[in-house]
């Protein structure tokens, strides 16, 4: 059995990945997330995010419910590379 404690599925971010981040001084959620890519893939942090907030409050030794979310990019739904070539109206 492997040792590996996968925090992020979509994009194979592990619990050391993490504390690695941390002990570079990356403790904020956004910046764990430009680091590593957590919460980038297809759920986009909806499976993840959660963990990795406890893990990051932690780390900065703040409360939870202090830990703000990262920012959440455009497009926020699929988008048809047809529309995106304008093929598509």
């Amino acid at each position: 059995m492997s040792a590996k404690i996968i925090v992020c599925r979509c994009e194979d971010v592990t619990l050391s990945d993490i504390e690695r981040t941390h002990a570079l001084g990356y403790t904020h959620l956004e910046e764990v997330k430009r680091y590593t890519g957590l919460g980038t893939g297809p759920c986009q942090g909806r499976e993840c995010m959660v963990h990795a907030a406890i893990l990051c409050a932690h780390a900065s030794k703040i409360p939870v419910d202090k830990v703000r979310p990262f920012t959440a990019r455009p497009p926020l739904q699929p988008v048809s590379l047809a529309i995106l070539a304008g093929e598509d109206e």
